[in-house]
């Protein structure tokens, strides 16, 4: 799918409010049956697997996943893959071709904790989740919390390598959605946005706003993140039960209130620089939209705040 600037514009000029509430629908419409199609598959397994490269918009989709399923009497558990990192050993730890450690390698999670623990609730056993302190760089169990699912109850594990086959490969009864923000933004036949510079400016302006990581050190690690795509997320995003793309429309008007400012302070050396500057003319393209306009359980509050949901 994707998206024609000048239609974009035109409804931004035209009627601001009525075209972000129109993409949200849109995008609503896609979580919905999202929810349809987990629904349809319970009776095969109460574990629902849910993947997606950085910047996807994975933990706002599984919280509108929830919530949707609520509606219809299903309770979902959201559960973060990255509670089941191994404790960090650089001994042992996966290295990049730099030598650096790959914290992007499927490697660092504990397989066998996952399968014996989907095992365990698909039959109706108590598990306990554990919790993996960022900070110090290791799971601590003791501060893990249990989990047993009910009649009517699923767990949705949420992580970019949920689809690969360490964790899908054993559990080919769980049901597997992938989510990307998948779109381009054409001029015509003419390419003028690609949904990976939108991933990419997700993941620079939460890390500016939530993580304290400049827009420089954010563009260092990416080139990693991309080669961790490649190799651990897109070879098994055609596996997927669901496809949800996660763009927006009017997004790029929205995101370059903060990324132009951003972009524009990288200095001149950055080894990017040739490829800022074109992100930084694409968005000059779009008309702007004030962020106060973008309603509070939008998708980009996830990265921009000011948001109706809670992330952890």
């Amino acid at each position: 799918m994707s998206y024609q600037l000048s239609e974009i514009n035109t409804a931004i000029r035209t009627d601001v409010a009525g075209f972000l509430r129109q993409c949200d629908e849109a995008y609503h419409k896609r979580v919905e049956a999202a929810a349809d199609k987990i629904m349809e598959r319970m009776e095969l397994s109460p574990i629902v697997l849910l993947s997606g490269p950085s910047g996807s918009g994975k933990t706002t989709t599984a919280m509108k996943v929830e919530e949707e399923l609520r509606k219809r009497g299903i309770t979902a558990h959201t559960i973060s893959l990255d509670n089941y990192f191994k404790t960090l050993d650089r001994k042992t730890a996966p290295r990049t071709p730099e030598g650096d450690i790959d914290f992007e390698s499927p490697e660092c999670l504990d397989m066998e904790l996952l399968d014996e623990t989907f095992t365990k609730l698909s039959k109706g056993e108590e598990v306990i989740i554990p919790r993996f302190e960022f900070a110090r760089q290791m799971r601590n169990d003791a501060k893990g919390w249990a989990l047993k699912l009910g009649k009517n109850e699923i767990a949705i594990f949420e992580g970019i390598h949920a689809l690969g086959p360490g964790i899908a490969g054993p559990h080919p009864e769980a049901t597997k959605l992938y989510i990307s923000a998948r779109s381009n933004v054409m001029d015509g036949d003419t390419l003028q946005f690609k949904g990976t510079w939108m991933r990419l400016t997700r993941r620079a302006v939460r890390d500016y706003n939530f993580r304290g990581t400049d827009v420089v050190e954010t563009l260092a690690m990416w080139a990693n993140v991309r080669r961790g795509e490649k190799l651990y997320i897109s070879p098994y995003k055609n596996t997927a039960d669901i496809m949800l793309d996660s763009s927006l429309p009017y997004e790029p008007s929205v995101m370059k209130n903060y990324a132009l400012p951003m972009l524009k302070a990288v200095p001149a050396e950055n080894a990017r620089r040739s490829e800022l500057l074109e992100l930084i003319a694409a968005f000059d393209k779009f008309e702007p939209i004030d962020p106060a306009l973008v309603a509070k359980n939008s998708l980009i509050r996830e990265f921009i705040g000011g948001g109706s949901y809670k992330y952890k």
